[in-house]
């Protein structure tokens, strides 16, 4: 049997997750959260990660096979609150883990580590790689670029280390009634609000990489929903957005006979990685 933890345990992903695992028998699961989380089934412990005090409530529990680290400031936050906790933070626990012999982490990016907070911000290419860089204005996308240097960083001291970066979506209920983007200014979290996934699939998403076979090494894969929440196709949409700015834009991939409304984050190497598709339909599709 497996133990897992889950950092982040009582949020919006966290408890849907949280419940989940807690319901297969082939693993134990621990659950670290700042509010309390009370998943039957499961351990459930409450402290903040990032506080190294709050660490040591995990002390009694031996041999951590994965950890799955959902807990973090979110977007809106300062800079400072972003480094201390997101960077930091994971960092003290990432360490804490790797002493105790953990060797597997699935954590929770984000697509906003590209900047796309800010309306200033403009992708290198589409749909965006998986390693996109970091162009962030803002504070909370580059810290979670950081998270994702951190665990380099951690794989180059041990090379038997499994990372697996998630750069989630924004992430919405499955019974929520999704509106398509319209043409008109960027808005701020532009490339957020067209990027979206499903409860429901997040879940599946999060296990598979916990589920993946043993990989050492670092991943950082974009994790978002099967098509852009447009109503229009997408460069039409990003050429109202960006002006003359969209002409350095190559929209080639968009042109292509049925991917007119295809992600603006590449999905291809989740699939290949993970064997992850999202199945929940974003526009009725």
């Amino acid at each position: 049997m497996s133990r897992i933890l889950i950092t982040g345990s009582s949020g919006f992903i966290g408890s849907a997750l949280a419940k989940s695992i807690a319901r297969n028998a082939a693993y134990e699961l621990v659950c670290l959260s700042r509010s309390p989380t009370g998943v039957p089934g499961a351990t459930n412990l409450q402290g903040d990660f990032s506080d190294p005090n709050a660490l040591h409530l995990l002390d009694p529990f031996e041999g951590i096979d994965i950890l799955i680290h959902l807990a973090a400031v979110t977007g809106g936050c300062t800079e400072e609150d972003g480094l201390r906790v997101n960077v930091a933070g994971t960092h003290r626990l990432l360490r804490y883990l790797i002493d105790r012999r953990c060797r597997k982490f699935v954590l929770a990016s984000s697509i906003a580590a590209v900047g796309m907070q800010s309306v200033d911000f403009r992708p290198l290419q589409l749909p965006m790689p998986d390693e996109h860089p970091c162009l962030d204005r803002d504070g909370y996308g580059f810290s979670k670029y950081m998270m994702e240097e951190v665990t380099r960083y951690l794989s180059r001291q041990n090379g038997s280390l499994d990372f697996i970066n998630l750069r989630l979506a924004s992430i919405a209920p499955d019974e929520r009634q999704l509106a398509p983007a319209e043409p008109g200014p960027v808005p701020i979290w532009g490339m957020g609000k067209i990027s979206v996934m499903f409860l429901s699939d997040t879940v599946r998403c999060l296990m598979a990489a916990a589920e993946a076979p043993f990989k050492p090494g670092v991943r950082t894969l974009n994790a978002v929903g099967s098509q852009a929440c447009t109503a229009v196709p997408v460069p039409e949409l990003l050429r109202s957005w960006y002006g003359s700015d969209a002409d350095t834009i190559d929209f080639s991939h968009y042109e292509q006979p049925g991917r007119e409304k295809d992600p603006v984050y590449d999905i291809s190497r989740i699939r290949e990685e993970l064997g992850f598709v999202p199945q929940q339909p974003i526009l009725g599709d």
